[in-house]
């Protein structure tokens, strides 16, 4: 980490990075004007009018609209346009494009873990290619944790039992440190990491030499098909049960009338709480996978359901 960038010591290395910079040092500059301007008001009112002065005390008045609307009106208009510019960035920083790449981060205690759709693993270390777009898709395995990297001005909370993301573009090459941000238990400070940002050639031979044998779906497909679920969502099953095919994305009309996209937090939930979000014109005979699967499995069994969506001409359970 390079400490020649004065602004907080900490490199601009990804595409938010100096926008949000630029931001915050607005209102650092707009808030110390206000004050420095009170600051002032107040000092000369104190000096002018100090006991003994010989200031004139006559209950004078004048009244200026002029001047009073542009002493409110001004200062308004400049925190309102503070409030849209970092509204309009605060949606470009929660909206990930279309074309970014997804990897999946599981938080314990007291460690990161990340998966790779070829199916490279890492521990508190996430390679990513330089100038590409990535998306984080993450969950905790027990408490609250928070995903920071400095460097890159992004920060989300890894809560248990849901899925949050972040993005970001690396714009730099080299190790940024990562953090936790949220207290997690006794070694909440140790619960650290780096992000490495390597150029597109060096990360496709590290993800050649990360030593995957299989995909992330393939490894899905293995627990469709060794946990049963094949059995009754696969090619001739005999139990009435919903097809997986072309499923994820879709619009799922439920049994309650009601309707669900079938994103990552729903399938999810289907897989550990199938009776929540029944689906209409099916009885509830799944069991419930609670407790039976870990973080990196439920990833690992979405990400072949996103595959059949992919490719809707494969058999579920093939």
């Amino acid at each position: 980490m390079t400490t020649r960038n004065f602004l907080v010591l900490i490199p601009q290395a990804s595409s938010l990075a100096p926008r949000i910079d630029a931001l915050f040092w607005v209102m650092i500059g707009l808030c110390s004007l206000v004050a420095v301007g009170v600051f002032v008001v107040i000092v000369f009112y104190c000096i002018r009018y100090r006991r003994g002065s010989a200031a004139s005390r006559e209950g004078w008045h004048n009244q200026s609209l002029g001047l009073e609307l542009t002493w409110t009106l001004v200062p308004c208009a400049l925190f309102i346009g503070v409030f849209v510019w970092s509204l309009f960035l605060f949606v470009e920083a929660r909206t990930p494009p279309p074309d970014a790449q997804t990897l999946y981060v599981v938080a314990k205690q007291w460690m990161w873990t990340i998966q790779h759709p070829g199916g490279q693993r890492e521990i508190n270390t996430l390679h990513v290619p330089v100038n590409t777009p990535v998306r984080l898709s993450m969950t905790s395995q027990d408490a609250i944790h928070s995903f920071y990297v400095p460097a890159f001005r992004v920060k989300q909370d890894v809560l248990p039992g849901r899925y949050t993301q972040l993005w970001f573009t690396a714009t730099r090459l080299g190790r940024f440190p990562l953090f936790c941000a949220e207290y997690c238990g006794l070694d909440h400070s140790r619960m650290g990491g780096a992000v490495v940002v390597m150029r597109a050639d060096d990360y496709s031979r590290w993800l050649a030499g990360a030593g995957a044998r299989d995909t992330l779906a393939e490894q899905g497909a293995a627990l469709f098909r060794g946990r049963g679920c094949s059995g009754c969502h696969g090619d001739g099953a005999v139990v009435h049960a919903p097809s997986l095919l072309g499923l994820y994305g879709g619009s799922v009309q439920l049994a309650d009338g009601g309707r669900a996209i079938a994103d990552d937090r729903y399938l999810r939930d289907c897989i550990l709480l199938p009776r929540t979000q029944r689906v209409a014109g099916y009885p509830p005979i799944m069991p419930s996978f609670a407790g039976q699967l870990t973080e990196e499995e439920l990833i690992a069994l979405i990400a072949y359901i996103k595959s059949l969506a992919a490719a809707p001409g494969a058999g579920a359970g093939q």
